[in-house]
């Protein structure tokens, strides 16, 4: 299994970071979990190849996860010779297929009709779904907005846990726990803490009682830099940390 951190950013424009997306691959799964603002063309910067994507899983519905998607797909039609004909399946909490809607009929019909299969399909919480291979995708909720999903991925033995946007939650630090890695969010300082997102110690006990075997921080608020992350997490987890950037990957 391998992690991309293709945006690493929040809403907040940055010089380095673009806004939260993150691919996936196992066996012949390609997997994009969010879809940010700037990830497309951030993919095409890096070398990662965005036309063989073959799922992607939304966690919520702020701009700064979903704003790329229909460029994406947009990309995917007249993007490329030839257009693209595999099929893709894009994966969000309830509503998704809703919000694909709507999308719809802002920028046209072919959103949902690109030229291509393309299946939308809402996850409810706790849900597991059967990807191609021995790969697996499963959903729990978590304190962000109404629809917020944290995201599991696992292929045989291994799992990665994408926090997605949240504030503390030790359901999800149950629900993940003994996880290969934690990709979480690390969005603020103590200073600036507020219950919607994750300070760097608050992640530190998340990963601390998920007992993750690695953790990989994501989602920076330009202030949250300005701290010392890692001795900041490392006050409650003392297993292996990394403050991913953009085209950060593990092999694991």
């Amino acid at each position: 299994m391998r992690l991309t951190t293709i945006g690493t950013g929040t809403a907040a424009p940055h010089p380095s970071r673009v806004a939260s997306a993150h691919l996936v691959e196992a066996g012949e799964v390609r997997l994009l979990l969010d879809c940010g603002s700037g990830a497309v063309h951030r993919m095409a910067n890096l070398g990662v190849a965005w036309s063989d994507i073959t799922h992607v899983a939304l966690t919520h519905f702020h701009a700064d996860h979903i704003a790329d998607l229909p460029l994406l797909i947009m990309g995917w039609r007249w993007g490329q010779l030839p257009p693209r004909s595999a099929p893709v399946t894009i994966y969000g909490p309830l509503g998704t297929g809703a919000l694909l809607e709507r999308m719809a009929a802002v920028y046209g019909g072919w959103l949902l009709a690109p030229g291509f299969p393309l299946t939308v399909r809402d996850m409810s919480p706790d849900e597991v779904i059967r990807l191609p291979g021995d790969v697996s995708l499963h959903a729990c909720a978590v304190p962000h907005t109404a629809e917020s999903v944290a995201y599991s991925v696992s292929e045989g033995t291994r799992r990665l846990v994408y926090t997605g946007d949240t504030g503390v939650s030790e359901s999800l630090g149950a629900w993940a726990r003994d996880c290969d890695l934690l990709l979480a969010e690390c969005s603020l300082p103590d200073t600036m803490a507020i219950r919607e997102h994750l300070t760097p110690r608050q992640v530190g006990a998340l990963a601390a009682q998920a007992a993750a075997r690695r953790l990989v921080l994501t989602h920076f608020y330009p202030p949250v830099e300005a701290v010392n992350i890692a001795a900041e997490v490392a006050e409650h987890y003392s297993g292996p940390t990394v403050c991913a950037t953009d085209g950060w990957f593990i092999d694991f």
